[in-house]
């Protein structure tokens, strides 16, 4: 009788322990097939990541980039991501770029100027991809924190070909960025044609005026790199490469003229411009240039007595096609006065 009942006691304690393995058994099997749903799924992401994205190198490292990206931030190259077709949903640019081109910049938020935009705003907007050229005052560590960041190289305006070709590779848009120069090109050579010979025997002075002080521009800042390629000559002041001028002056693309030397800005026509804004800053630059021309000396220019002084606006110094092609409609304007379309 008591080995019965020890009997019944060890087949119920051993059927609870039958009971516990299996639910033990079935709750490990459940934890290893959510472990490696898991683990598929995070590789699924990963692969799929990889898949979704290019490896660019940049002059931070290298970045993989979005193939498809849908919100891009723009810092300090707008007119390059337009003409390429790609409207970005932010830019630092709005407010000084002086292009006219409102029609393209509606939807893209101001993320501030001056080379200094906000971290703040560009964090707002939940960017996909970050492009910023190397001059704009900004943490790339910052800024690969919010979204994948390319840093482009950007020594000086006069390489603006160069960092418009960067664009379209970083943005896989290369084929659009031929189309875009190829009708750069075919512009300019329409321009030679109509000139008729008459290019290169016409020297071009470009004059910038500022607050205090009156420059020249040189051969190769942008304005100097599109009257190159539309055959035209400069003054031998103003013929100067970008390595000789940084030897000369500290600075590759422009230098100073002092009241006594305005003869330097000479040419058979010259080009300038102020800052077309209303604020102190463009009050002073009039006032600057006012002063110029009451120089005597400014009288005595063959390009202000032969009445060849035209004044342009601040896309002369731009950075990229839509302004480069802006240039030469001044160009057929004023050297050609016939209307281009």
């Amino acid at each position: 009788m008591i080995c019965k009942s020890i009997n019944q006691q060890l087949s119920i304690i051993g059927l609870r322990m039958n009971w516990r393995s299996i639910l033990l058994g079935m709750l490990t099997f459940l934890l290893l097939a959510l472990s490696n749903s898991a683990c598929t799924t995070s590789l699924t992401t990963q692969a799929s990541d990889v898949a979704d994205c290019r490896i660019v190198q940049h002059v931070q490292g290298e970045t993989c980039v979005p193939k498809n990206p849908q919100r891009i931030v723009v810092l300090g190259g707008l007119e390059n991501a337009l003409s390429l077709g790609v409207k970005p949903i932010g830019s630092d640019e709005l407010s000084t770029l002086e292009i006219p081109l409102q029609d393209k910049l509606n939807g893209i938020e101001d993320v501030g100027g001056n080379n200094a935009p906000s971290i703040e705003k560009i964090l707002t907007l939940k960017p996909d991809l970050i492009l910023a050229e190397e001059y704009v005052s900004i943490d790339y560590n910052i800024l690969s924190r919010i979204a994948p960041t390319v840093l482009i190289s950007f020594e000086h305006s006069g390489q603006w070909k160069e960092v418009f070709t960067r664009y379209a590779e970083v943005l896989d848009k290369t084929t659009e960025a031929e189309q875009v120069m190829n009708n750069y090109y075919a512009r300019l050579e329409e321009f030679q044609r109509q000139m008729s010979g008459r290019a290169a025997e016409i020297e071009v002075s470009i004059v910038r005026i500022y607050p205090t002080h009156v420059n020249l521009y040189l051969k190769d800042s942008f304005c100097g790199t599109i009257i190159a390629d539309a055959g035209l000559s400069r003054p031998p002041s103003q013929d100067l490469t970008a390595s000789e001028a940084q030897i000369l002056f500290g600075n590759s693309i422009q230098y100073p003229i002092s009241r006594e030397k305005i003869e330097a800005a000479d040419g058979d026509v010259i080009f300038l411009w102020t800052y077309n804004s209303q604020d102190k800053t463009a009050q002073q630059t009039q006032t600057q240039k006012e002063k110029l021309k009451a120089e005597p000396l400014w009288a005595t220019l063959t390009a202000v007595k032969q009445e060849q002084v035209y004044e342009v606006p601040g896309y002369w110094i731009g950075n990229g096609p839509i302004a480069a092609n802006a240039i030469i409609d001044d160009l057929f304007k004023y050297l050609i006065k016939t209307p281009q379309s």
